[in-house]
């Protein structure tokens, strides 16, 4: 298309951050389709505009594993109010991806594109009915960016070559798809995206950036993934900001350095980020998870530490990712780490996220009064919990509240 280097750099980062803000509603996608929301996400991305595709989806997903009277009410519910139920998980979605743009420094014309890669060529797509050039170049190339990997993960290249011609003037800027047909004549192309060196050719693609990244700049992106991770939940709303809170003030009575405390609240700010691989079914479930559904739960620790492992700035902090549950008796997960295996950080961050969970709502119980919380953490010191942070976390609390009722 002729791009222009910063154009390009956009570009790149338009569609690298596009699912910015899908966490959001992932709660909502559950409570509405009674259905796992990571399958749904990726397979609604096969949907188009025919009604009997659109019907088939909502009978294929919607309360598969939920009762028959359960299941007719979620279906009927979808098939009355559809339109308003997708206008309003897709103006969540793009709202809150274009708002952590924001927050991450890319420029308007990135966040502007992130809010609108739902948008359709003819005026049909979603959120704002944008149509033709209206639509941000970048946010059109990202929208069949999607779609060609979608079918082509699914079906491969012919399948996504004919979806791509079938939408042409009604989802795809015909100019857009012209280029695509182009670059996807060229030798090598597929087999790249098939291969395992697709990784390495998306990065290599990467144009140098304009953003100065610095140490401010490393704790803009904890906070703003940490908000990403959060919002994956309603009962987990806050819950990292909060880790990375009392993590700190334990830190600080254990005389840590205020430069290797700030490492410690990003690796807080971070610890959960494997959680948004796990299905919402599974965080918010009312009950007892089931034991596939625990192995599920447990291996967000695991995904923790793979994802952040990958991001050099971050990969210090992968090991608070991976560990953040294991217990000094080495019953914890997933390595089932013992003693001095488990470094000191670990430790401290151990004992925030307990004390946070214990202390905020969940799904199968209310939030803890605070004395109820820490007995139930006392019991466990020396055990799960490491005597010296759980310690630093009393005196730490006793001080706030010292400080409370002195300004009353």
């Amino acid at each position: 298309m002729g791009l222009p280097d910063l154009q390009l750099w956009e570009l790149y980062h338009t569609v690298m951050l596009k699912d910015l803000g899908c966490s959001s509603n992932a709660a909502r996608i559950c409570e509405l389709y009674l259905s796992d929301d990571l399958s749904f996400k990726r397979d609604f991305k096969t949907v188009s505009d025919s009604l009997p595709k659109v019907l088939g989806f909502v009978f294929a997903h919607t309360g598969l594993k939920a009762g028959l009277a359960e299941r007719f009410r979620a279906v009927l519910n979808i098939l009355q109010n559809g339109g308003e139920i997708v206008d309003d998980l897709i103006q969540t979605r793009c709202q809150r991806g274009a708002q952590i743009a924001l927050q991450l420094r890319f420029p308007a014309s990135v966040c502007e594109a992130i809010h609108a890669l739902d948008e359709h060529w003819n005026g049909s797509g979603r959120p704002d009915h944008l149509a033709g050039a209206a639509i941000p170049l970048y946010a059109r190339v990202a929208l069949l960016a999607q779609v060609v990997d979608v079918f082509h993960t699914a079906a491969g290249p012919a399948a996504a070559i004919a979806e791509v011609r079938s939408r042409s003037g009604t989802w795809f800027d015909p100019q857009v798809v012209a280029c695509f047909e182009s670059v996807a004549a060229e030798p090598g192309f597929w087999e790249i995206l098939s291969s395992d060196a697709v990784e390495a050719a998306v990065v290599a693609l990467a144009p140098a950036s304009p953003i100065v990244v610095d140490e401010d700049y490393l704790d803009d992106i904890a906070r703003a993934f940490a908000e990403i991770i959060d919002a994956k939940s309603p009962f987990t709303s806050g819950h990292s900001e909060r880790v990375a809170v009392y993590a700190d003030m334990i830190a600080a009575e254990l005389g840590f350095t205020t430069e290797r405390r700030r490492w410690l609240k990003r690796a807080a700010l971070l610890h959960d980020v494997g959680k948004l691989g796990v299905s919402n079914a599974i965080l918010d479930k009312n009950g007892k998870l089931d034991d596939a559904e625990w192995r599920d739960m447990r291996n967000h620790a695991v995904l923790s530490e793979t994802i952040l492992s990958r991001v050099a700035v971050f990969r210090e902090t992968a090991c608070i990712g991976g560990s953040h549950h294991e217990r000094l008796d080495g019953k914890g997960y997933p390595r089932g780490l013992k003693g001095d295996a488990i470094a000191p950080e670990i430790r401290i961050v151990s004992v925030a996220d307990v004390f946070d969970a214990l202390t905020a709502d969940r799904p199968y119980r209310s939030a803890m009064p605070l004395e109820k919380a820490l007995g139930i953490m006392r019991a466990d010191v020396g055990t799960a919990f490491d005597p010296t942070c759980f310690a630093a976390l009393e005196r730490a609390l006793a001080a706030i509240e010292g400080d409370l009722a002195r300004a009353a």
